[in-house]
């Protein structure tokens, strides 16, 4: 299955709800059963279970995280998407645990079958917590 580019920017739209919603089966929905993740640590979750239990305490936990679009860039021939991203949420940087976090970033998507395949997120390397910016310190997945 090819999707339309259509189709990836209504598939990109469920999804994104469903992240602000902190609903992890929906977010769950759009990953193909082999996906690749790897975050902006470095670390790496394979296999769309794998990714699921990775996440599933950060949805649990999740502070009323949100993320806004701010940029999307779609190539349906290649069915690659690169997705510009806002995150806000409580920040766990350390001193700073639980004040207001703005991250900004991008996800690599890759689809296969319709599916995301591979999602690779780049974050900047400092953030901004109650306006002043921050370094960022590596956390585990």
């Amino acid at each position: 299955m090819v999707f339309s580019r259509e189709e990836i920017k209504g598939a990109l739209a469920r999804w994104n709800r469903a992240w602000n919603n902190h609903d992890l089966n929906g977010v769950m929905e759009l990953f193909h059963d082999e996906v690749l993740f790897e975050n902006w640590t470095g670390g790496k979750a394979k296999g769309k279970e794998a990714l699921r239990q990775a996440w599933t305490p950060w949805f649990e936990n999740h502070g009323g995280f949100r993320f806004t679009e701010e940029e999307t860039f779609i190539d349906e021939a290649e069915q690659k998407v690169l997705y510009r991203w806002q995150l806000d949420w409580p920040s766990f940087e350390k001193g700073y645990e639980g004040r207001p976090e703005r991250r900004r970033g991008v996800d690599v998507l890759h689809f296969r079958d319709g599916k995301i395949i591979r999602k690779l997120t780049y974050s900047k390397t400092s953030v901004e917590i109650d306006g002043e910016r921050v370094p960022l310190s590596a956390a585990a997945l």
